[in-house]
């Protein structure tokens, strides 16, 4: 076994005391932040309580002490058995501690006491409510640190088993725990929600495979970007506003939703402005990451009615030529078994039932650049020899008809880019390309005409130095596959 290999290896008594280690910084770091937020809480009393009035009616379930308690024990095994590597184990790590500080911050910035007097309990459960007590005051509230660490934990051990029937355990337990936090009168609702907001941020800060969403943060230079990004976060300051000034009428602390959606909005600002597609998080499976799917499920809601609202009337696909198709995102399912797809979508997620899969992520009302406009014709062709394909963004439109269009001067089926997006638009009536999409598919010509450049693939694809550049003649110029 070479060293490369052995530094690779999934388990072992080095990764276990690292591990061990770890878990004893958490601790420390878990009891000394807790203690001291509830102590600061305490002299800040009395404190205000958020609670619904149909929470009263939640039962006191003593047995749920145990279900509660037990996330100690996930806690503490997933730190130092689930991780088969250190990557695995920083990862763990990093989500555990963002956790801890999300919540304190919350803790302090909007302290917050349990309303409810629980009565005197006995026996075995009333023995666990003591020992928890001991340490725990009714403040710590919003976010619930124990759903947040919930979500973190749920997410490793999911991750980890393969069996249907102990996921499905898995599952059930943990939604015990999770209930376990209102039959227990540790908290109330309003904390189950924002604690399992903040587990859905440490994910999406530290997801399990690729760079984080801030490791290749650049800031947009791009008006149209920015233009998009200031719209977005206007719209998330509006509905801020409006849960505001809800929460004092008739809605009351039901307003309070409407964070969601402006948090999802504003994470979408953030990512025109700075993140770019890495903050959907969009794997190459087409699937974009649990975390992003929670924390943008209501803006990916917008997106989605929007989409089919536009294309109500021409829903399917439409052929441009040689079993090369332009339309919208499937939602489900392919339009046929043995097609291929191209997804030029970057906020959406792809169907999984599909002969082949290529992602060229491009945000939404953005113009693809030559390089990705090169990238996605390149994987056009390359599944078109094998079948049909669908070149989808959200609505079918723009970004999947500059793709195609690239293809089809790149492969010499059109002479010019004029030609080529006539050929698009004759295909497919509804598609928009605009000045910006005719400057990407020049430039992507003519950077083809000072470079020759071969595909990754068996068989190169040339382009002549001496066409024009606009393209005419390409098709002579070009090898055939």
């Amino acid at each position: 076994m070479n060293a490369p290999h052995c530094q690779r290896a999934p388990s072992g008594w080095g990764l276990r005391v690292r591990a061990g280690l770890w878990l004893l910084l958490l601790g420390v770091v878990f009891f000394s932040s807790y203690a001291l937020t509830n102590h600061l809480s305490a002299l800040r009393a009395p404190l205000p309580s958020i609670m619904f009035d149909w929470e009263r009616g939640i039962p006191l379930l003593p047995w749920t002490i145990v279900p509660y308690w037990s996330i100690d024990l996930m806690y503490a095994a997933g730190v130092l058995l689930l991780p088969q590597d250190r990557r695995q184990l920083s990862s763990l790590v990093r989500r555990l501690l963002t956790v801890q500080a999300l919540c304190v911050l919350g803790f302090l910035a909007c302290p917050l006491t349990f309303s409810l007097q629980r009565p005197p309990l006995e026996g075995v459960f009333g023995t666990l409510f003591d020992v928890l007590m001991s340490f725990d005051q009714p403040y710590n509230q919003a976010p619930s640190l124990h759903i947040a660490l919930l979500v973190v934990l749920w997410h490793a051990y999911a991750q980890r088993l393969g069996s249907t029937a102990w996921r499905w355990l898995l599952h059930g337990w943990c939604a015990l725990i999770g209930l376990s936090v209102l039959t227990t009168w540790q908290h109330h609702f309003i904390d189950v929600p924002t604690g399992a907001l903040v587990g859905a941020i440490s994910l999406w800060l530290w997801p399990s495979r690729g760079a984080g969403p801030l490791q290749r943060a650049r800031l947009s230079h791009d008006r149209t970007r920015r233009r998009l990004a200031a719209r977005y976060a206007i719209g998330a300051g509006v509905i801020a506003a409006l849960a505001v000034l809800l929460a004092t009428g008739t809605l009351g602390g039901w307003s309070w939703w409407l964070g969601w959606p402006a948090l999802s909005l504003s994470l979408v600002a953030l990512n025109y402005l700075w993140l770019g597609v890495a903050g959907f998080q969009k794997d190459n499976d087409g699937r974009l990451s649990l975390a992003a799917r929670l924390l943008l499920a209501p803006y990916q809601l917008g997106a989605w009615i929007n989409s089919r609202l536009w294309t109500r009337r021409r829903p399917h696909p439409d052929e441009v030529c040689d079993g090369v198709f332009i339309g919208r995102i499937p939602l489900r399912q392919m339009p046929a078994a043995d097609m291929a797809l191209v997804d030029l979508c970057a906020e959406l997620s792809a169907p999984t039932q599909r002969r082949a899969y290529t992602p060229v992520a491009v945000l939404d009302l953005t113009v693809a650049s030559a390089t990705e406009l090169r990238q996605a014709a390149e994987a056009i062709e390359q599944h078109r020899r094998h079948g049909s394909v669908l070149v989808c963004c959200a609505l079918g439109v723009s970004r999947s008809a500059s793709a195609v269009a690239a293809w089809l001067l790149l492969s010499g089926r059109a002479a010019s880019v004029d030609d080529a997006i006539s050929i698009v638009r004759g295909a497919r009536p509804i598609c928009v390309l605009r000045a910006p999409h005719r400057q990407a598919l020049k430039a992507l010509v003519e950077r083809g005409n000072e470079t020759p450049y071969e595909t990754s693939y068996e068989t190169p694809w040339p382009l002549n130095k001496n066409e024009d550049k606009d393209g005419a003649g390409l098709r002579e110029s070009i090898t055939r596959w």
